[in-house]
């Protein structure tokens, strides 16, 4: 078994797509809901599958996120270039932290228009890709 993806509801689906490509996602399909809905599925040029999905329903009014989700954690290679082409892109996140110690992840946040928080992280060099069970040990 494997996650496929994660998916938000979203308020204003222009408004959200616009958001996720600054963020480099680009659309893989769409889904016609009929009544005004649509789901979007995006993933990173990289990917070999989906790993996001928008889920627009106009008739189901705001979002509200509520104190249950937290946020989506997306790796980059070189974090300072990330948020540069993310300012460019009128986006506004935060101040790169260290969460680990100066030899640690260099982590960013960066919070969407409905209030979903997304982490920005670069790993150290040397570091596998992801997170593994050598990170717990």
């Amino acid at each position: 078994m494997k996650t496929l993806f994660v998916a938000y509801r979203v308020t204003d689906l222009d408004r959200s797509l616009s958001f996720y490509t600054a963020l480099g996602y680009a659309e893989l399909g769409r889904v016609d809901g009929g009544d005004g809905s649509h789901l979007v599925i995006l993933k990173f040029p990289g990917e070999p599958a989906a790993s996001l999905e928008l889920v627009h329903r106009p008739g189901d009014g705001p979002i509200d996120v509520g104190s249950g989700f937290d946020h989506l954690a997306i790796q980059t290679d070189t974090l300072a270039a990330t948020l540069e082409r993310l300012t460019d892109a009128g986006l506004e996140p935060g101040p790169v932290q260290y969460p680990g110690g100066p030899r640690g992840p260099k982590t960013s946040w960066l919070t969407h228009p409905d209030g979903y928080r997304i982490e920005w992280v670069e790993w150290p060099p040397g570091h596998p890709d992801g997170i593994t069970a050598a990170d717990f040990s």
